[in-house]
C-alpha cells in the first residue's frame, strides 16, 4: 500500500505538467472482457478499479462487455484505456491499428511461464474422452476473438485430422458466447463438448491454479469430478495487459507498476484480476505477440 500512495503522490505532481500540456485525463477506463458473467467480472476487478483511482487521482470506470468485440472497439475507438486481452484480441486490435495500444505486461504462472492451455471438457458420464468420441455430436467455442476459445482450436484441431465445419466431423460447431458459458453449457449437457482455458498447472480438481475452469470451481458452477478433459493445445502465449498509446506518458507508467506490484501489494486482489494463482505480472512486448499475430491474419485471410 505505501508503494501505492507513493505512486499517487507522484502522479499527482505529474499530472499538473500533463495539465500544463493539455493532455490531462479526466477519468481513466479499464475493459474486462467478455466470458464472463458481468457482475462477477466487476467484482473480481474493483480492487483494481479502487487502487487505480487512488493512483491517478480522477474517476476509474470499469466496462464488460457482453463479448470480447466490445473491448477490441472500445479500445480501437478510445473509449477504453486499458484492458487484458488475449493475444488474438491483441493480434486483432494491432492488425486493424497498430499505432492504437501497446502490450506492457503478461501475467505469469506460479512456475514463472507465462503460456496457458485451451482445454477440451465433456461431462464424466458422456462417455466421451477425446475428439474421437465426438463425431456428429456439438461442440462448443466461446467466442471468435478468444484465442483458447477459438483462433488455436481453429487451427490445432484440423491439424490433428478433425475439420471443424459444422456437419463435416463434429455435428455442429457453434459459440456460447464466452468461456463461462461453454463450461456451464457442457456441465449442464447442453452441448456435448467445450472449449475453455487454463494454465494446466495444479489440480484437476480447483480447475487448475488459473484460468476460466478455476473462476467456475470459485462461484461454485461446477464441481470438476463432473468433468473430464478430453484434448488440449500446445503452450499458448498469455494475453497482455494493454494501454492506449495515446495516454500521457505518466499515466502509462504509473498504471504499469501499479499492476506490475499488484501480487506483491494485494494478492487477493491479484487472485481475482488474474483468474486465479500467478506469480504476478511481468514485464512483455509486441515481439512476443509476432506468432499470434501471423496466425490470426492467416485466418482472416
Amino acid at each position: 500500500m505505501k508503494k501505492i500512495i507513493a505512486l499517487a503522490l507522484a502522479t499527482t505532481a505529474l499530472a499538473s505538467v500533463a495539465s500544463a500540456e493539455g493532455h490531462a485525463i479526466t477519468e481513466f477506463r479499464i475493459g474486462l472482457l467478455g466470458g464472463e458473467n458481468a457482475q462477477d467480472r466487476l467484482n473480481s476487478n474493483e480492487c483494481l478499479r479502487v487502487y487505480a483511482e487512488e493512483a491517478l487521482g480522477v474517476p476509474v470506470k470499469l466496462f464488460a462487455p457482453a463479448d470480447y468485440n466490445g473491448v477490441l472497439q472500445g479500445l480501437l475507438g478510445g473509449t477504453i484505456d486499458m484492458a487484458w486481452l488475449g493475444a488474438s484480441g491483441y493480434a486483432a486490435v494491432y492488425l486493424e491499428d497498430p499505432e492504437a495500444v501497446s502490450p506492457v505486461l503478461v501475467k505469469a504462472n506460479l512456475d514463472g511461464s507465462y503460456t496457458y492451455h485451451s482445454i477440451g471438457i465433456a461431462r464424466a458420464d458422456s462417455a466421451i474422452t477425446s475428439l474421437a468420441d465426438l463425431a456428429g455430436k456439438e461442440f462448443g467455442f466461446g467466442d471468435p476473438n478468444s484465442t483458447s476459445g477459438y483462433l488455436i482450436p481453429s487451427v490445432e484441431i484440423p491439424a490433428e485430422g478433425y475439420s471443424m465445419a459444422s456437419g463435416e466431423y463434429f455435428g455442429e460447431v457453434l459459440f456460447t458466447g464466452g468461456h463461462e458459458q461453454t463450461i456451464v453449457a457442457v456441465n449442464n449437457g447442453d452441448i456435448d463438448a467445450g472449449v475453455t482455458w487454463a494454465d494446466a498447472q495444479g489440480d484437476w480438481e480447483d480447475g487448475y491454479n488459473s484460468g476460466a475452469l478455476r473462476r467456475a470451481v470459485d462461484a461454485g458452477l461446477v464441481d470438476m469430478n463432473d468433468l473430464v478433459q478430453i484434448w488440449i493445445s500446445k503452450p499458448i502465449p498469455e494475453g497482455p495487459v494493454v494501454l492506449r498509446n495515446s495516454l500521457p506518458e505518466d499515466v502509462r507508467a504509473t498504471m504499469t507498476q501499479l499492476v506490475a506490484d499488484l501480487h506483491a501489494n494485494d494478492p487477493n486482489c491479484a487472485y481475482g484480476v488474474a483468474s486465479g494463482e500467478t506469480s504476478g505480472f511481468v514485464p512483455i512486448d509486441h515481439s512476443y505477440y509476432e506468432s499470434i499475430i501471423a496466425v490470426r491474419q492467416a485466418q482472416s485471410n
